[in-house]
């Protein structure tokens, strides 16, 4: 009789076990679901269900707020959409040497294009450079000019000549010295074109001169007489 009691009691233990243990999946259920049907709960690995991954044209202005280290600048090394004749080497000391190695990526100019390029030299670098690129621009007039340091002298300076277009258009996209940038008032495809330019007197002054040394009949330019 004892024995039976006591199965009769387990069994209602167990049943009393059951029954607690549905009703409390079953409050958890409830709790978890909420009164919004769209909402899905609590989210127990949140990083992987939320991705950081964002696409182009989303908004990233809440970003900071998510701890999202954004600064809304390109990567560096990247080339954006439609950028033509990109140009990365920075604005230092490095920089400048390796603007020796940059190849120029404009064809050689044909006549009408050097015609361009020598108008836009005419308007951007010959005050400075003078017209025969001597470095005699209306700004120096010989040293009766408002500046007292002559400017680079463009043709006749074995420095200057041994620059490379590379090195050229690194110096008229920052400016060096007492030269500023030109960057803003010549667009990449320009300022190649006057470098070539630039180039283009150079090789031709040399291939002017006379050989043999130099001929006493002739008066000697502006730009011969600064390299002698």
């Amino acid at each position: 009789m004892r024995q039976l009691d006591n199965r009769i009691l387990r069994q209602y233990k167990m049943k009393k076990l059951a029954i607690i243990s549905v009703l409390a999946l079953s409050g958890m259920l409830v709790t978890s679901c909420g009164s919004d049907p769209t909402d899905p709960g609590r989210d127990y690995m949140p990083d992987m269900k939320y991705s950081r991954a964002y696409e182009t044209y989303a908004d990233h202005s809440n970003l900071t707020a998510k701890g999202v280290n954004y600064n809304n600048r390109p990567v560096a090394g990247t080339v954006s959409r439609g950028e033509e004749m990109p140009y990365h080497l920075p604005n230092d000391s490095a920089g400048y040497a390796q603007s020796a190695g940059v190849v120029d990526p404009l064809p050689k100019l044909n006549e009408v294009e050097m015609g361009e390029a020598e108008r836009m030299y005419l308007i951007n670098c010959a005050i400075c450079h003078g017209t025969k690129l001597d470095g005699n621009g209306p700004l120096y007039k010989g040293g009766a000019g408002p500046y007292a340091a002559k400017p680079a002298t463009l043709v006749g300076d074995a420095k200057i000549e041994a620059l490379t277009e590379g090195t050229l258009y690194h110096v008229m996209t920052y400016g060096k010295n007492l030269m500023g940038s030109y960057a803003s008032q010549l667009n990449r495809k320009q300022r190649w074109m006057v470098a070539q330019y630039i180039k283009s007197k150079q090789t031709g002054a040399k291939g002017d001169a006379p050989a043999g040394g130099s001929d006493s009949t002739s008066a000697a330019t502006p730009a011969t007489a600064a390299a002698q």
